[in-house]
């Protein structure tokens, strides 16, 4: 087991101005479960092909432990990752498949078949040793190639979308088995991510990127509860929080002939802004009297709880608001929704940077 770290890693590739990763700084904790999230683009799979070895570093540098690897190829990085698309051999078997890299570093056979049963065993793929990949299923190839990096005994575990193959139903069993084999191993894990939901539930830390540029990293209740930009706080939570623009007025922000009570001090804090941008949660907004007039799109029913997907009035943002109780109104129904005040998020309009 080890540390990783990237210290100022950047990643510009040929014929292109803008870096895929710009001058990373990540520290990863010996054990740690650290996910990679942002949308397509956002640099992420190429910051972890970065540390397998398989892309370039062209500034700054990479350390697995104290040892740089900036430069050091994949096979001496002591690494072992898992493929989206799981690259089995399909003429192997799943013991061949899982003790193939054994092989190629020598290993005596009897050992390569005590650490693929261990693993098997681990994995529940015991009765499965024997049969050809195209015999198994999507999850049972996915343990397949998940056992095949088990059995390498490595210093840090790569995968890069390892679920997003997977039917809907499956990728949630399996998330929940990945996140529990990686605490028994103990194993310091990287891990790639498009799904903000598959981030926030299996990271110890999640490591949000856009554009390249790594936005915040902390754990995921804390970059759910405080955001460091709009782009952090919409992109985190499903479903999304609502982001309004709104006028600063006297004692609040102001949206369309509502203002949301903000204190003196905090609308300070904009400057030079004439508006700043609300983020507030869908379940921070309750029905009330007096409110944000929102005309309502459909009220999606999930038993316990019950979505309301409308337009506000006067700015024609989409608002969110999960409500308690199940609220049967007709599509064009105007209702009103009000903030929790001491659930707000305040943004500023020039910078997208944090307020309070």
């Amino acid at each position: 087991m080890a540390t990783v770290s990237f210290k100022g890693a950047t990643r510009v590739y040929p014929g292109t101005d803008l870096a895929a990763v710009d001058a990373l700084d990540l520290d990863i904790e010996d054990g740690e479960f650290m996910v990679l999230v942002g949308p397509s683009g956002s640099g992420k799979s190429t910051a972890l092909r970065m540390l397998a070895g398989l892309e370039e570093v062209n500034e700054g540098a990479i350390f697995i432990g104290d040892r740089d690897v900036t430069n050091a190829p994949p096979k001496e990085r002591d690494i072992a990752m898992v493929f989206q698309n799981y690259a089995l051999y399909p003429h192997m078997s799943v013991a061949d498949n899982m003790g193939f890299a054994l092989k190629m570093q020598g290993i005596h056979k009897d050992e390569r078949a005590q650490r693929v049963q261990e693993a098997a065993k681990l994995l529940g793929l015991e009765e499965y040793l024997d049969r050809k990949p195209k015999a198994l299923s999507g999850g049972q190839r996915q343990r397949v190639a998940m056992g095949r990096a088990i059995v390498r005994n490595p210093q840090v575990f790569l995968m890069d979308e390892p679920l997003s193959n997977l039917d809907a139903k499956l990728r949630v069993q399996t998330r929940t088995q990945i996140a529990e084999l990686q605490h028994r191993l103990g194993v310091t894990t990287v891990y790639v991510t498009h799904d903000q939901v598959e981030a926030m539930t299996m990271g110890d830390r999640v490591a949000v990127l856009r554009d390249g540029v790594l936005q915040q990293v902390d754990t995921p209740l804390n970059l759910y509860d405080r955001p460091r930009n709009k782009f952090v706080a919409g992109f985190i939570g499903s479903p999304a929080m609502n982001l309004i623009e709104a006028e600063i007025v006297e004692g609040g922000a102001k949206v369309g002939d509502y203002v949301v009570p903000i204190a003196r001090d905090v609308l300070a804090k904009a400057g030079d802004d004439t508006t700043l941008t609300l983020g507030v949660r869908p379940e921070a907004l309750h029905l009330a009297d007096n409110g944000l007039p929102v005309k309502v799109s459909v009220i999606e029913e999930l038993g316990s709880d019950a979505f309301l997907y409308g337009t506000a009035e006067h700015t024609s943002d989409q608002i969110i608001a999960r409500i308690g109780t199940r609220l049967h109104n007709d599509k064009g129904t105007v209702v009103h929704l009000a903030p929790d005040p001491d659930k707000l998020h305040l943004f500023s309009t020039s910078t997208e940077e944090r307020l309070v």
